[in-house]
């Protein structure tokens, strides 16, 4: 059984005390419904000095999820023009930073004020612009303006978000991620190079934020040979093979994709210790040997009956010592369930048939696999990466 925090979420429906019975909570939140659709409520509880903190908390948390877009576009605006690595070297007047970015004086003037307000940016006591907390951050970490870039796509795909959700339309996303294809006589293992170039290459700019989490929740020094599933470019395990300098490697993902991977290995001085084999892990057998296994943000790019064919493949590999890591965001996490529920939810509906799980989920997947241990691992940002560390 899983151990850990935040296993509960939208797997569990609302309980009742008896037959048809409302609990005391279901008659609560019928009473604070009732409240809270009524105007003449709202107008006394913004009048009233002891509710009036909370009414403006609500009002401004509900508008920022209805300026929301607004506000990523100023985010990606900002990654375009690169304003965050112009004020990495320092602090610049406006009228410089206008001209280094190439806006006018009136363009620049609102993206700074906006940029600011969102912490991207900020005034400096001279009156020059500078880098702000949440701007700051960017600079360190390339995958962050990555992902900017990357959710113009996926932006496209949410112009009709209901159209969307009946499954009416086909998506961008799905032709950026063609792996994830589910539509009959798709058959991934024969994308060539030109199709999984653009992906890899985000997931090998994004994959070292995550790979940091994971090794620094299990220590995979301890093993002798580590197979990493679905491991695109070999990103992952190049960090990897940093920490654990006797560790032999290998990788397993679709063949243009492992080819991709062993010219890394090649590159980075690795090819003695680090081997990269092609196949589909819904047909192939796993390559056997590892007494580890992961799936660093695998499972949640597909349906469940993929999920369970893809743990059975990482069973039927692993010795009875082994030992399995299903690392990725998961729903129900505690502070970030708007990550795993709302982003993720509809990320994942437009790349095709994927699905954002809780613990307790996979845990049942697993269980249904042959796993018989779970343990579900901290990590330093679980909004961002969760480990569940599966036995025979």
């Amino acid at each position: 059984m899983v151990r850990g925090r935040g296993t509960s979420g939208p797997d569990s429906g609302p309980r009742l005390s008896g037959p048809g019975r409302p609990t005391l909570r279901d008659r609560w939140l019928a009473l604070r419904d009732r409240l809270l659709t009524s105007p003449a409520f709202h107008r006394r509880a913004a009048a009233f000095p002891l509710t009036r903190p909370f009414v403006r908390r609500d009002a401004r948390a509900l508008f920022d999820v209805v300026a929301g877009f607004t506000y990523s576009q100023v985010l990606l605006a900002c990654v375009r023009l690169r304003v965050f690595d112009t004020l990495a070297d320092g602090p610049l007047a406006a009228d410089e930073l206008a001209r280094r970015i190439g806006l006018p004086a009136d363009g620049a003037a609102r993206l700074f004020a906006a940029a600011a307000s969102l912490h991207l940016i900020e005034a400096r006591d001279d009156g020059r612009w500078g880098l702000g907390r949440m701007g700051a951050p960017i600079v360190a970490l390339p995958s962050v303006a990555a992902m900017v870039e990357h959710h113009a796509t996926l932006y496209q795909d949410l112009t009709d978000p209901v159209a969307l959700l009946r499954g009416e339309r086909d998506t961008s996303m799905s032709g950026y991620w063609p792996y994830a294809d589910t539509t009959p006589g798709a058959v991934p293992e024969r994308l060539d190079t030109s199709r999984v170039a653009e992906y890899s290459e985000l997931m090998a700019v994004t994959q070292p934020m995550v790979a940091e989490q994971v090794l620094d929740a299990y220590p995979l020094a301890r093993h002798r040979r580590l197979l990493d599933v679905g491991g695109g470019d070999g990103a992952f395990l190049m960090k990897v093979a940093e920490r654990a300098p006797d560790l032999e490697l290998m990788l397993f993902d679709l063949p243009a994709v492992a080819e991709r991977a062993q010219a890394r290995f090649a590159r980075a001085g690795l090819a003695h210790r680090a081997q990269a084999h092609g196949g589909s892990f819904l047909t192939d057998p796993l390559p056997a040997g590892a007494d580890v296994i992961t799936l660093v943000r695998v499972l949640f790019d597909h349906p469940d009956e993929r999920v369970l064919a893809i743990l059975r493949a990482a069973r039927a590999a692993l010795p009875e010592h082994g030992t399995l890591l299903v690392c990725e965001p998961m729903s129900g996490t505690p502070g970030a369930e708007a990550i795993g529920d709302a982003y993720y939810g509809l990320y994942l509906l437009a790349m095709g048939k994927g699905r954002s799980r809780t613990p307790a989920r996979i845990e049942s997947l697993l269980h249904d696999a042959g796993f018989s241990s779970v343990d579900l691992l901290p990590t330093r940002l679980p909004l961002q990466t969760r480990v569940l560390r599966a036995r025979p």
